[in-house]
């Protein structure tokens, strides 16, 4: 439901849009997040567009949010953006695309690359309509021979297209994965490599060569209940990151679940603490290293 609210006063300054998204899910639990921005939501959106990036093949479709001076809590960055590295569930999930937006309302250009050609993975894997859906044959589909080359492509075209300096990448679940391979120098074959700081928020099926690879600067969010990256995990990410001897720096929050930094559950505090403390968390890194 998106629906533009009404100023009560003529001095009153009023989100754009606000948005209840209702999940309901096959074992009965209801969660209902009210999906506002982590800055003040008396600040509108910035414009957003798509994208077509003609690429052989094959085209890749972009989502990019602009930043507004007018409206904006940061002067905007001219020649720094980001690039949006989304989880399985891509652009069609609204929680993404509200993603790119509240980085753009921090200052930076966010460029959204759909890594899954228009069929990603269904928003509510458990619902017995998806039942045919199989999570590692969509993984077998999207392997980094397949993903690198459209990461290639947009970084290219942040650079080229768009005259950017600096480019930070946001990875979130799958694409934390990519998130630490912009920043690895072993990538550079592939044409991936090119990112300038990583952030990546509860990171999957990253490999230790991915990490110990790293030559520039990269930030974790992590969820202390996360299946995916456990706790003996995220002690192995710690210690390879302090081997490799780059700048970084590992968050853990508390009480949190596998992608909580995209689908909090808004009526959770400890999520809803989590999903605005990851965003701030990357906005602060970024800052912290490109300014």
């Amino acid at each position: 439901h998106q629906t533009p609210c009404v100023p009560p006063s003529s001095r009153a300054r009023c989100s754009s849009w606000q948005v209840l998204f209702k999940q309901v899910r096959q074992d009965s639990r209801a969660l209902v997040m009210l999906l506002t921005p982590p800055f003040s939501p008396t600040l509108a959106s910035p414009k957003a567009r798509r994208s077509r990036l003609e690429t052989t093949p094959p085209p890749v479709t972009l989502y990019i949010s602009t930043p507004s001076p007018k409206n904006s809590r940061a002067k905007p960055r001219e020649k720094d953006a980001i690039l949006l590295l989304t989880d399985v569930f891509g652009l069609k999930l609204p929680e993404n695309r509200l993603l790119a937006d509240s980085f753009a309302r921090a200052g930076y250009l966010t460029v959204v690359p759909d890594l899954f050609a228009g069929s990603p993975a269904p928003a509510d894997i458990n619902d017995p309509s998806n039942a045919n859906f199989s999570i590692p044959e969509f993984l077998a589909r999207h392997t980094p021979a397949v993903t690198d080359p459209i990461i290639s492509s947009t970084i290219s075209y942040i650079r080229s297209t768009l005259n950017i300096n600096q480019i930070a990448a946001a990875g979130y679940c799958f694409g934390g994965k990519y998130a630490f391979r912009v920043i690895n120098p072993a990538n550079s074959t592939t044409g991936i490599g090119g990112a300038n700081v990583a952030f990546a928020a509860h990171p999957s099926l990253l490999t230790d060569e991915e990490i110990a690879g790293i030559t520039k600067p990269v930030a974790v969010a992590a969820a202390d209940r996360d299946e995916l990256l456990t706790a003996a995990q995220r002690a192995n990410l710690e210690r390879l990151l302090l081997e490799k001897g780059e700048r970084y720096l590992v968050a853990t929050y508390g009480q949190t679940p596998h992608g909580f930094a995209v689908r909090a559950n808004y009526s959770v505090a400890s999520e809803k603490f989590g999903k605005e403390g990851a965003f701030l968390q990357a906005v602060g890194w970024f800052d912290e290293v490109l300014l």
